[in-house]
Protein backbone atom coordinates (compact mmCIF):
# COMPACT_ATOMS: atom_id res chain seq x y z
CA UNK A 1 0.00 0.00 0.00
CA UNK A 2 2.95 2.30 0.65
CA UNK A 3 4.15 2.02 -2.74
CA UNK A 4 1.40 2.85 -4.59
CA UNK A 5 0.59 6.36 -2.48
CA UNK A 6 3.76 7.54 -3.27
CA UNK A 7 3.81 7.84 -6.77
CA UNK A 8 0.31 9.54 -6.30
CA UNK A 9 1.81 12.16 -3.93
CA UNK A 10 4.36 13.00 -6.85
CA UNK A 11 2.01 13.21 -9.25
CA UNK A 12 -0.13 15.93 -7.07
CA UNK A 13 2.90 17.78 -6.45
CA UNK A 14 3.73 18.24 -9.74
CA UNK A 15 0.43 19.00 -10.93
CA UNK A 16 0.99 21.89 -8.71
CA UNK A 17 4.07 23.40 -9.99
CA UNK A 18 5.59 23.71 -13.64
CA UNK A 19 9.16 23.65 -13.91
CA UNK A 20 10.12 26.28 -15.91
CA UNK A 21 13.58 26.25 -17.81
CA UNK A 22 16.75 28.44 -17.51
CA UNK A 23 16.84 29.43 -20.26
CA UNK A 24 13.34 30.78 -20.20
CA UNK A 25 14.28 32.59 -16.95
CA UNK A 26 17.43 33.82 -17.97
CA UNK A 27 15.44 35.64 -21.16
CA UNK A 28 12.80 36.83 -18.91
CA UNK A 29 15.93 38.40 -16.80
CA UNK A 30 17.64 39.60 -19.74
CA UNK A 31 14.61 41.70 -21.03
CA UNK A 32 13.53 43.07 -17.80
CA UNK A 33 16.67 43.03 -15.11
CA UNK A 34 14.36 41.65 -12.35
CA UNK A 35 15.81 38.75 -9.92
CA UNK A 36 16.09 35.69 -10.76
CA UNK A 37 13.34 34.14 -8.17
CA UNK A 38 11.25 36.57 -9.14
CA UNK A 39 11.57 35.92 -13.14
CA UNK A 40 11.07 32.34 -12.21
CA UNK A 41 7.82 33.16 -10.15
CA UNK A 42 6.36 34.94 -12.72
CA UNK A 43 6.96 32.40 -15.96
CA UNK A 44 5.60 29.36 -13.23
CA UNK A 45 2.36 31.83 -12.24
CA UNK A 46 2.01 32.19 -16.25
CA UNK A 47 2.77 28.67 -17.42
CA UNK A 48 5.89 29.33 -19.39
CA UNK A 49 4.41 31.97 -21.64
CA UNK A 50 7.18 34.65 -21.73
CA UNK A 51 4.62 37.37 -22.62
CA UNK A 52 2.24 36.52 -19.44
CA UNK A 53 5.29 36.50 -17.38
CA UNK A 54 6.12 40.42 -18.51
CA UNK A 55 2.73 41.17 -17.76
CA UNK A 56 2.86 39.55 -14.70
CA UNK A 57 6.47 41.40 -13.89
CA UNK A 58 4.90 45.06 -15.13
CA UNK A 59 1.83 44.59 -12.39
CA UNK A 60 4.09 43.83 -10.07
CA UNK A 61 6.55 46.91 -10.31
CA UNK A 62 3.65 49.11 -10.26
CA UNK A 63 2.84 47.33 -6.70
CA UNK A 64 6.78 47.49 -5.29
CA UNK A 65 7.01 51.30 -6.12
CA UNK A 66 3.97 52.10 -4.44
CA UNK A 67 5.38 50.03 -1.27
CA UNK A 68 8.66 52.18 -1.40
CA UNK A 69 7.02 55.27 -2.27
CA UNK A 70 8.00 56.67 1.43
CA UNK A 71 11.31 55.26 1.31
CA UNK A 72 13.84 58.62 2.01
CA UNK A 73 15.46 59.49 -1.18
CA UNK A 74 19.24 60.07 -0.63
CA UNK A 75 21.47 59.86 -3.54
CA UNK A 76 21.22 60.09 -7.56
CA UNK A 77 22.34 61.93 -10.66
CA UNK A 78 21.89 64.68 -12.70
CA UNK A 79 22.15 64.22 -16.48
CA UNK A 80 22.01 66.31 -19.27
CA UNK A 81 21.14 65.96 -23.05
CA UNK A 82 21.78 68.90 -25.30
CA UNK A 83 19.88 68.88 -28.80
CA UNK A 84 22.14 70.78 -31.48
CA UNK A 85 23.47 72.81 -29.18
CA UNK A 86 19.81 74.87 -29.26
CA UNK A 87 17.98 73.24 -26.54
CA UNK A 88 19.20 71.23 -23.30
CA UNK A 89 17.61 68.91 -20.79
CA UNK A 90 18.67 68.32 -17.28
CA UNK A 91 16.85 65.97 -15.28
CA UNK A 92 17.86 64.91 -11.19
CA UNK A 93 17.04 60.84 -10.66
CA UNK A 94 16.91 60.33 -7.31
CA UNK A 95 17.88 56.64 -5.43
CA UNK A 96 17.70 55.93 -1.65
CA UNK A 97 21.25 55.04 -2.23
CA UNK A 98 24.76 55.87 -3.84
CA UNK A 99 25.05 51.94 -4.43
CA UNK A 100 22.03 52.76 -6.74
CA UNK A 101 23.01 55.94 -8.02
CA UNK A 102 26.04 54.82 -9.36
CA UNK A 103 24.88 51.58 -11.17
CA UNK A 104 25.36 52.38 -14.79
CA UNK A 105 21.64 51.06 -16.03
CA UNK A 106 20.75 53.89 -13.51
CA UNK A 107 22.83 56.43 -15.21
CA UNK A 108 21.37 55.78 -18.50
CA UNK A 109 18.32 55.68 -17.24
CA UNK A 110 19.01 59.36 -16.17
CA UNK A 111 19.67 60.33 -19.42
CA UNK A 112 16.94 58.46 -21.31
CA UNK A 113 14.59 60.68 -19.30
CA UNK A 114 17.19 63.88 -20.19
CA UNK A 115 16.61 63.06 -23.84
CA UNK A 116 12.51 62.70 -23.43
CA UNK A 117 12.51 65.68 -21.02
CA UNK A 118 14.10 67.90 -24.25
CA UNK A 119 12.00 66.30 -26.99
CA UNK A 120 8.64 66.82 -24.96
CA UNK A 121 9.35 69.81 -22.78
CA UNK A 122 7.21 68.76 -19.87
CA UNK A 123 5.62 71.99 -18.14
CA UNK A 124 6.23 69.89 -14.80
CA UNK A 125 6.90 65.99 -13.13
CA UNK A 126 3.66 65.42 -12.38
CA UNK A 127 3.09 65.79 -16.44
CA UNK A 128 6.21 64.36 -17.45
CA UNK A 129 5.22 61.58 -15.33
CA UNK A 130 1.98 60.78 -17.37
CA UNK A 131 3.80 61.31 -20.89
CA UNK A 132 4.41 58.17 -23.08
CA UNK A 133 8.09 57.85 -22.81
CA UNK A 134 9.69 58.41 -26.89
CA UNK A 135 11.48 55.46 -27.44
CA UNK A 136 8.45 53.19 -26.23
CA UNK A 137 5.07 54.57 -26.13
CA UNK A 138 3.05 51.53 -24.90
CA UNK A 139 4.62 52.65 -21.32
CA UNK A 140 4.66 56.16 -19.41
CA UNK A 141 7.84 57.60 -17.64
CA UNK A 142 5.98 56.58 -14.85
CA UNK A 143 6.01 52.95 -15.78
CA UNK A 144 9.91 53.04 -16.31
CA UNK A 145 10.39 54.74 -13.08
CA UNK A 146 8.05 51.58 -11.23
CA UNK A 147 9.92 49.18 -13.38
CA UNK A 148 13.83 50.88 -11.73
CA UNK A 149 12.21 50.73 -8.36
CA UNK A 150 11.18 46.89 -8.47
CA UNK A 151 14.97 46.00 -10.82
CA UNK A 152 17.23 48.16 -8.07
CA UNK A 153 15.14 47.12 -5.05
CA UNK A 154 14.75 51.13 -4.21
CA UNK A 155 12.78 54.11 -4.72
CA UNK A 156 13.78 56.34 -8.06
CA UNK A 157 12.01 59.05 -8.39
CA UNK A 158 12.78 62.26 -10.63
CA UNK A 159 13.30 65.23 -8.24
CA UNK A 160 13.64 67.78 -10.66
CA UNK A 161 14.33 68.83 -14.14
CA UNK A 162 15.07 72.14 -16.55
CA UNK A 163 14.75 72.82 -19.92
CA UNK A 164 16.99 75.24 -21.56
CA UNK A 165 16.82 76.90 -24.88
CA UNK A 166 19.60 79.21 -26.66
CA UNK A 167 18.47 83.21 -27.22
CA UNK A 168 17.00 83.11 -30.23
CA UNK A 169 17.74 85.88 -33.05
Amino acid sequence: MRQTSRPLLLRRASNLTMTVGKDAVKELRDRTGVSVMECKKALEAAKGDMEKALGILQSQAALVADKKSTRELGAGVVAAYIHNNVLGAMVSLSSETDFVAKHEEFKKLAQDIAMHVAATQPESVEVLLQQPYIKDESKTVKDLLSAATQKFGERVEVSGMSVLFSSRK
